[in-house]
């Protein structure tokens, strides 16, 4: 099995009312509003696995599972969980997949759908993989320490 885990530093203060956040603003309501009226707010493009390749190895397992988690946003900030240093720990084989995430809040009450939106986007790009398995955990507890350059960069810190 194969654990990736993620942690990055933090600048802090965030700048509004520039492109990126009016961009960001417009896409999270486009989110909001598909989730709303019980669409699927973000379609999932799974992997094309050739069924005469040869088997993938165990660290390609763990980054096609990191790229399909890049997949599922944050409902509350409409960044994907990867960025956020919400993924805590892949452990992949062929046989099964699981993930630890957590959400930025334990208040959110949109936690379930992002599981259910991990759990799927990682059994589309993994279509052979049986078990998949998503984790919600709180510890240890979620601070904006854990965001990528890029996250931070998209939120104007």
């Amino acid at each position: 099995m194969l654990a990736l885990h993620r942690s990055c530093s933090f600048p802090g203060g965030a700048a509004t009312g520039d492109a990126d956040s009016a961009e960001m603003t417009m896409a999270w309501k486009r989110y909001l509003s598909q989730w709303m009226t019980g669409g699927t707010p973000r379609q999932v493009l799974p992997a094309k696995a050739d069924e005469t390749a040869a088997p993938m190895p165990a660290s390609d397992l763990g980054e096609t599972v990191r790229r399909a988690l890049r997949t599922v946003d944050d409902p509350e900030v409409g960044l994907n969980i990867v960025d956020l240093g919400l993924v805590y720990a892949i452990h992949a084989s062929r046989q099964s997949v699981h993930a630890d995430i957590t959400l930025t809040t334990p208040t959110c009450p949109l936690g379930e759908t992002v599981v259910d939106h991990a759990r799927t986007a990682i059994a589309q790009a993994l279509p052979n993989v049986a078990d998949v398995t998503v984790r919600l955990v709180w510890e240890p507890r979620w601070t904006p320490a854990m965001m990528s350059s890029h996250a931070r960069k998209q939120l104007g810190w």
